[in-house]
């Protein structure tokens, strides 16, 4: 420990005895440091802050809607794109005195590093621009930040509000072309399928097609033959009851006897089979319980002579005659349908490749119909969202902050550098005072000088000063406070300087 005080006085020692040194240095290191710093130029920022309003009802009532975040987000990112910071140089005047491409790649990558895009809230940005040209002074480089930041405005109200009414146009323009190519093809594979179907009338729609109709075709034979069926079982048992029904019926004088009441009981039965009721219905055997009764009267009376037609046979003839007349249609159904039947099999059979042709071109008929409606359905959503942002759109850019002219510089920080300046001056005229020291073969003090040589020291002599010397001596130290005083006034003198030029943009 008692090495390290040794160093240390040692250290002042050799400072204070070349105190003039150190305080020559470190005046022209503060010179030369305040210099530099005021010769760098005043940079100014200027700033505006813009909302984006995402709600728009009424264009998610009608499903055309987008993600507003994700717009946003773009919007952030491309804003301060080289190719927009590029029109901002082009049309303010850090454009003056660019002629080369180079030059201008240059300045976009200059302007890059001092132009921000930052986000504050999912739907609120903030843009930052900060400008400070050597060649410009204080207040043209406050008004060139406030034109930086509002030229980003103009081209975020053209390209991305207005902008984005253009695209819309574009776009429907884009289909409408896409839209004559697809009709016209559409046409073209129109009149392909027509001449084809044409030609094979049986294969149109394709070999799917075809097998539908084939399973159609089964399907109704299927039908018919059983429909045929029970027309043919009903003529069969019609035909049954008229062999058992006679022709003719014996009269007698009394128009009320038994063969009277037979006759009226026959044809009461007749006219319930008519109407299809079967054997074991309750009015039907009911009927025919009463024909037995009656039957047996008659014949228990004795036959009168001759006879009169029977109603009830002639009703049972008309009744076959009808059924039998729906037999034959059903039998001529069932013929056409097996001719159409066989047709269809044999085209399905015989002709693969005309089958294959029928496939493809129905299978393209269908995609390029398909693609025309989903273009027109795009065009009509897209002229629906074009009205709608144009007049009941809530989706907008408001600028709640404009960007104004800035009266005081952002950088650099002067009162800071100054300061800083001023301890480097005075640390590099410590340091040059103490390198000479070391440079010197003289010792500080007995103890380093015993270190040095490892030897003992016996005694040290104190210096005798005159009174002369000590009024000299008094006077270089006034000398010396007045150089050090200097060196702070100064210091103080540039930091009001600068507190009073700060206060705003001449």
């Amino acid at each position: 420990m008692s090495e390290i005080f040794d160093e240390l006085r040692a250290a002042l020692w050799s400072v204070w005895h070349r105190r003039w040194i150190a305080i020559a240095v470190a005046w022209g290191v503060c010179l030369l440091g305040w210099l530099v710093v005021s010769m760098i130029p005043n940079a100014y920022e200027s700033k505006a802050r813009v909302y984006v309003d995402v709600e728009d009802v009424l264009s998610k009532q009608l499903g055309i809607a987008g993600d507003g975040k994700e717009e946003i987000m773009r919007v952030r990112q491309t804003l301060s794109s080289a190719k927009n910071l590029e029109k901002v140089i082009t049309t303010t005047r850090l454009g003056e005195g660019i002629t080369e491409r180079g030059a201008l790649d240059g300045a976009v990558a200059a302007l890059e590093k001092k132009v921000k895009v930052t986000s504050e809230q999912d739907n609120l940005f903030q843009i930052t621009a900060e400008i400070g040209r050597s060649e410009f002074s204080d207040a043209e480089n406050a008004v060139l930040a406030r034109d930086v930041v509002q030229k980003l405005l103009d081209i975020l109200r053209e390209e991305y509000v207005i902008g984005s009414r253009t695209g819309i146009s574009t776009a429907i323009g884009d289909l409408d072309r896409q839209l004559e190519e697809r009709k016209a093809e559409l046409e073209q594979a129109e009149q392909r399928r027509l001449a084809f179907e044409g030609q094979y009338p049986d294969l149109v729609g394709g070999s799917d097609s075809l097998s539908k109709k084939v399973q159609d075709a089964r399907s109704e034979l299927r039908n018919v033959e059983a429909d045929l069926a029970a027309a043919q079982s009903g003529l069969a048992a019609i035909s049954g009851q008229i062999s058992s029904t006679p022709r003719t019926v014996a009269g007698g004088r009394d128009a009320t006897g038994p063969r009277a009441a037979l006759m009226q009981a026959q044809t009461q039965l007749a006219e319930l089979r008519a109407r299809g009721l079967t054997d074991s219905h309750p009015d039907v055997v009911s009927t025919n319980k009463q024909v037995a009764i009656l039957a047996r009267q008659a014949a228990a009376a004795g036959d009168d002579a001759g006879g009169a037609p029977n109603p009830a046979y002639a009703s049972l003839v008309a009744i076959k005659s009808e059924r039998q007349a729906s037999v034959e249609a059903l039998q001529a159904r069932r013929a056409a349908l097996q001719s159409n039947f066989a047709a269809l099999m044999a085209s399905q059979a015989s002709e693969p490749a005309v089958a294959a042709e029928a496939n493809r071109i129905s299978r393209d008929y269908d995609v390029l119909r398909q693609n025309y409606e989903k273009l027109l359905q795009d065009r009509e959503a897209l002229k629906t969202r074009g009205k709608v942002e144009d007049k009941a759109s809530q989706f907008r850019f408001d600028i709640i902050q404009q960007p104004g002219v800035p009266q005081s510089p952002a950088a650099p920080n002067r009162p800071l550098l100054l300061l800083g300046v001023l301890i480097v001056g005075i640390g590099a005229g410590f340091a040059a005072a103490y390198a000479l020291g070391q440079l010197k073969s003289s010792f500080a003090t007995p103890q380093k000088l015993e270190r040095t040589f490892d030897l003992p020291v016996i005694g040290a002599i104190s210096l005798t000063v005159s009174e002369a010397a000590r009024a000299v001596e008094k006077k270089r130290l006034k000398q010396f406070a007045g150089a050090c005083t200097g060196l702070g006034a100064m210091f103080v003198i540039l930091l009001a300087i600068e507190f009073v030029s700060i206060g705003g943009v001449a």
